[in-house]
C-alpha cells in the first residue's frame, strides 16, 4: 500500500496535507487536481458524513494525493467503517492519554497488533494484497490538543503501531484558557508545541500540525514538523471569494 505520502516521509520530506471540509465531490476533486501528498476528509467539524466521505475517497482516488480522514471522536466503530472504505490513514481528535492512544490504534490494526474487524469492502477492491499490508501502510495520528495530552505526551508516544502525533493548536490554545486560532504565536502556546514535537521526534514518530497559510506551514516543516496541513477547502474559497470581491468593491469605491 504504498502512496505518495509514504513516498514524501521515505524521501526525508515533510508532506503537505488538504483538509476537506466541504460535502461536494467537485471541490474535492478539484483539490486533488492540486499538488498535495495527502488529502483528509474531517468528519469531526467539517460538514460530511460517513456516506459523503465515501464519495469524496472516490473523487481523490487515483489522483495522486492519499487519501486521509479525521473521525468525530475515538469511536471504533467509524474508524474502521473510514478504513474499510479507503482512507489510508486517520487523524484521532482529542487524545489525552496512552489508554486513549492504545485503543485507536487498536482500531486501525488487525489482529494480533489490534482488534479491527476484517471486511475491507472497498480497500480490499482498491489496494492489491490489503490485509498483509494494512498494519503496517495505515497511518495513525493521534491529535494533542489538550494540556492535559502535553502532560502525558511521552505515554502516547510510546504507543506501539501509534505512526505520529497531529497538534490541534486551536484547542491547545483554548485549553490553556487562551483565545482559538490558527498559526499561534503566543509563547505559552508555542512552548507546548515545542515540547510536543521534542517529544514525538525523541520517539522516532512523525509530527504533524494544523496550519492556516502557507509560509506559517513551511516554517513548522523547517522547524521539524513531517506533516503540515494548510488550512481547508473553506477556508480557500472564502479567502478566494472575498479578496476578488473586495477587490472590485475598492475599484467601484474609486469612481
Amino acid at each position: 500500500m504504498d502512496s505518495r505520502l509514504h513516498r514524501a516521509w521515505a524521501e526525508g520530506k515533510g508532506a503537505l496535507n488538504g483538509w476537506l471540509s466541504i460535502p461536494s465531490t467537485v471541490t474535492a476533486e478539484f483539490m486533488a487536481l492540486q499538488d498535495f501528498d495527502s488529502l483528509t476528509v474531517d468528519l469531526q467539524h467539517g460538514l460530511v458524513d460517513y456516506q459523503t466521505a465515501l464519495s469524496l475517497f472516490q473523487a481523490v482516488e487515483g489522483r495522486g494525493p492519499a487519501p486521509l480522514a479525521r473521525v468525530p471522536w475515538n469511536e471504533p466503530g467509524i474508524i474502521m467503517k473510514l478504513l474499510d472504505a479507503g482512507a489510508m490513514g486517520i487523524i484521532c481528535p482529542m487524545i489525552n492519554t496512552a489508554d486513549d492512544a492504545k485503543k485507536f490504534v487498536g482500531a486501525c490494526r488487525y489482529h494480533p497488533d489490534g482488534y479491527r474487524s476484517t471486511g475491507p469492502t472497498r480497500a480490499g477492491l482498491i489496494y492489491p494484497n490489503y490485509f498483509p499490508q494494512a498494519n503496517k501502510s495505515i497511518v495513525t495520528l493521534a491529535m494533542i490538543e489538550t494540556v492535559e495530552a502535553v502532560g502525558n505526551v511521552d505515554a502516547i508516544c510510546a504507543t506501539p503501531g501509534l505512526t505520529g502525533v497531529y497538534v490541534g493548536p486551536s484547542d491547545l490554545a483554548v485549553s490553556m484558557l487562551k483565545s482559538p486560532g490558527m498559526d499561534p504565536t503566543d509563547p505559552e502556546v508555542v512552548a507546548n508545541i515545542d515540547k510536543i514535537l521534542a517529544a514525538v521526534k525523541k520517539a522516532g514518530l512523525k509530527a504533524g500540525i494544523h496550519c492556516l497559510t502557507a509560509a506559517y506551514s513551511r516554517k513548522m516543516v523547517e522547524k521539524g514538523f513531517d506533516f503540515v496541513t494548510l488550512a481547508s477547502d473553506v477556508r480557500m474559497f472564502l479567502n478566494a471569494a472575498s479578496g476578488d470581491v473586495k477587490t472590485y468593491r475598492d475599484l467601484e469605491a474609486k469612481r
